[in-house]
């Protein structure tokens, strides 16, 4: 079975077509170009901005010619990771698919389900001539997954919808209200560095194998951080072996909990056992202390690339200290909505230059004082180690509305079409939802999707049966939106 198997094929086949183009955050012009061909060649109005967002609008169809109109929105650019070694290039490559079961998947990728389906659905939505439905107006946004940077730009003077639906969300079944707002941070700690002694061991530690996930939506499963778990590897060799550190590199989006991490570590020959003995041992504790989540965690301990120089002792220690002090996982928990992540941040991205060590985060929370109280906490642990800090990309928290004309329209569909009750959830993970009702006075949201596994990571899958489902309660929704 291939995609061009899947049903509804409408929605799959433009699925396809869109894996086919490279659209990293930030690098969305060839995807933002085709969808804009798309709409062109479907003779609808077609805007596009400088920031690569695309709004297409649709009229409605008989019966529905002087409907309020709505807004369909959905982002155009996907989590880019990978296997290790995979020869893929996301700038040039498309996605490749494969159909396991029930699940559309990617070879050794992410799949860009997030938030591909929602391009897929509202692009066949567009095209579709036996679908009723008010005025549409398709909002695809880009540069979404680096801090919402395309919602930022977008002109929302040119949509006159005040109901939208988003189609950025991961469980079916569940009508989210409501979402946290977030931000990106930066702690840049300038390196002191001296030559490395002559026969000195080089040495590199790779840790791998670990679930990674969602920053948002995962936050709360207890999963490790390949960088607080190297921190305190090179915490306990530091020790234990007196070795030296050269380098620590890891992640790729600070929103994705961090897989793996590298270092390169230098010690005198005659300490290498010791720093292989010691790690097999910290290893064995890792595996004990995260068997309920962690399934493949591996350490890979493998000669290094020889290095100029070294950090200095005392720089070396200030990077550790940022890696098992800088906060990681579920802060606070909503004492309002029982169950629901209320802050937590995540560590996803760490380099080291020549300059300096770097750490990008993603914090969020659904309380904007307790957003402040973390950037504040983060800030006061560049200045004990004497790092710079920084932050961009704040977004706001779309707060809940007791009264959705939208949210009660929707519910009763699902109950009409499924037979049961949906969920009307709050979520821990970020939507441009805020954004769209911090710059449209009185706009009613609500937000659906199919049901997504492990998205963020080369495990992401994308149930076909749920989409099928879900395309379905959409079209429904949309009749009963006269």
């Amino acid at each position: 079975m291939t995609i061009k198997d899947c049903q509804p094929q409408a929605v799959f086949s433009m699925f396809e077509a869109l894996a086919a183009i490279p659209r990293g955050s930030g690098k969305e012009k060839k995807v933002s170009d085709w969808i804009v061909s798309e709409g062109k060649k479907l003779g609808l109005d077609v805007y596009q901005d400088e920031a690569h967002n695309v709004i297409i609008k649709k009229p409605g169809t008989a019966g529905y010619e002087q409907s309020a109109p709505v807004i369909l929105q959905g982002h155009m650019d996907m989590v880019c990771e990978k296997e290790e070694g995979l020869d893929f290039d996301f700038e040039t490559d498309g996605i490749r698919l494969l159909v396991e079961g029930d699940f559309l998947t990617a070879d050794g990728t992410t799949l860009g389900g997030d938030d591909g389906v929602a391009v897929a659905m509202m692009l066949a939505l567009l095209a579709a001539k036996d679908v009723a439905h008010p005025p549409i107006e398709a909002v695809f946004t880009s540069d979404e997954e680096a801090g919402m940077n395309g919602i930022r730009a977008l002109d929302c003077t040119k949509l006159s919808g005040r109901r939208l639906i988003n189609l950025d969300s991961e469980e079916e079944g569940h009508i989210l209200s409501c979402c946290a707002g977030g931000m990106k941070s930066v702690t840049s700690l300038p390196l002191d560095w001296e030559k490395a002694k002559e026969g000195s061991c080089f040495l590199e530690l790779f840790l791998t194998g670990l679930a990674g996930g969602h920053s948002g939506s995962d936050i709360h499963l207890q999963r490790a951080n390949a960088h607080r778990l190297m921190g305190r590897l090179l915490q306990r060799l530091m020790e234990k072996a007196q070795v030296q550190v050269a380098h620590v590199h890891g992640g790729n989006m600070d929103n994705a909990i961090a897989r793996s991490c590298r270092a390169i570590i230098v010690c005198d020959g005659a300490q290498e056992a010791t720093v292989k003995t010691e790690a097999a041992l910290w290893l064995a504790q890792m595996q004990d202390e995260y068997a309920g989540a962690e399934h493949a965690m591996e350490l890979q301990v493998t000669e290094g690339q020889a290095q100029d120089a070294v950090m200095k002792e005392d720089c070396a220690k200030k990077v550790v200290a940022l890696l098992t002090l800088t906060p990681f996982g579920v802060q606070t928990m909503s004492l309002a909505m029982p169950g629901l992540v209320e802050s937590s941040n995540n560590l996803g991205i760490v380099r080291t230059t020549k300059e300096a060590f770097t750490l990008t985060c993603a914090g969020r929370s659904s309380v904007k004082s307790r957003k402040e109280f973390l950037s504040r906490r983060l800030s006061a642990l560049a200045d004990l180690v004497g790092a710079s800090y920084s932050e961009h990309g704040d977004y706001p928290a779309w707060e809940y509305e007791a009264h959705s004309p939208l949210r009660e329209t929707m519910v009763t569909v699902y109950e009409q079409l499924f037979g049961q009750k949906p969920q009307v959830d709050a979520i821990h993970a970020g939507l441009e939802c805020g954004m769209f009702a911090q710059n449209i006075a009185g706009i009613d949201m609500a937000s659906i999707g199919p049901n997504m596994y492990d998205v963020h990571t080369t495990k992401e899958r994308l149930s076909i049966s749920s989409v099928e489902r879900t395309w379905r309660y959409l079209q429904e929704i949309l009749r009963n939106l006269k």
